[in-house]
């Protein structure tokens, strides 16, 4: 029992040492303060750069060990802050009903994954050189980022929210879009599966959707009971394929 103690401390301070580069940038939706979370890349890669848009619950050691392991590969990387300073969700609930406030008002969604874009760019990334990919909740938004055709390379939507309401027009998409998705995720129905590969063609997008075996919902979450490794492994290696094609 003392064994498994200290090693669980031991990984907590190890956690808490990686996590220490990054270094927060603050931003503002008028009153209302943003706190990203910046990991600057390599110089020589023209400054291309990842926004992650983070689950439910904001920026989780998943976006984390994703922005580190983006680094790694080059990139200059930045957490989006959605909810704002002083309203990180601390249950379920809580996540439930910001999330869902977000989802159903798209435009404020867009307005604040279009603000972390800007201070990406205003903290040195090359404008014409970006990708959103976004988990669960941020995977929704990333698909936002496509519907609003912000000026990015392309999207990657993780395990997201696919639907939209009916009532929205199908717009040309222009940026390139890559959906990875759970072959047995119950929080997306094969209706608005069906929905969103009907708009991604009335869209006219540069679109791609993989479905990955046996994966429920959080299945790249590695403190999910959903957690595929195998999975996992294979879509993150899809996705560095995709950012490498997008942001030469």
């Amino acid at each position: 029992m003392l064994f498994r103690t200290l090693f669980i401390l031991l990984c907590m301070t190890f956690s808490m040492q990686v996590f220490a580069q990054f270094k927060t940038v603050e931003y503002f939706d008028k009153n209302q303060k943003l706190n990203g979370l910046l990991l600057s890349g390599k110089k020589k890669n023209n400054n291309k750069a990842v926004l992650i848009l983070p689950a439910w619950k904001g920026a989780d050691n998943e976006a984390k060990q994703a922005a580190l392991n983006l680094k790694k590969e080059g990139y200059m990387v930045m957490i989006a802050d959605i909810y704002g300073e002083g309203n990180t969700p601390q249950s379920n609930d809580e996540a439930k009903k910001l999330s869902g406030h977000y989802k159903e008002n798209f435009k404020s969604y867009q307005q604040r994954i279009e603000l972390a874009l800007n201070e990406l760019i205003k903290q040195g990334a090359n404008k014409n050189n970006i990708a959103v990919i976004g988990y669960c909740f941020g995977g929704t938004g990333t698909l936002e980022v496509a519907r609003a055709n912000f000026n990015v390379k392309g999207v990657v939507c993780i395990h997201g929210g696919l639907a939209k309401a009916e009532s929205r027009e199908n717009l040309k998409i222009n940026t390139k879009v890559l959906v990875l998705h759970g072959a047995a995720d119950k929080s997306v129905s094969e209706a608005e599966a069906e929905q969103f590969r009907t708009e991604m063609k009335a869209s006219q997008a540069d679109w791609q959707m993989i479905y990955y075996a046996d994966c429920g919902h959080t299945w790249t979450n590695p403190e999910s009971p959903e957690y595929n490794a195998l999975m996992a492994k294979r879509a993150w290696q899809h996705t560095l394929l995709f950012l490498k094609e997008i942001l030469p």
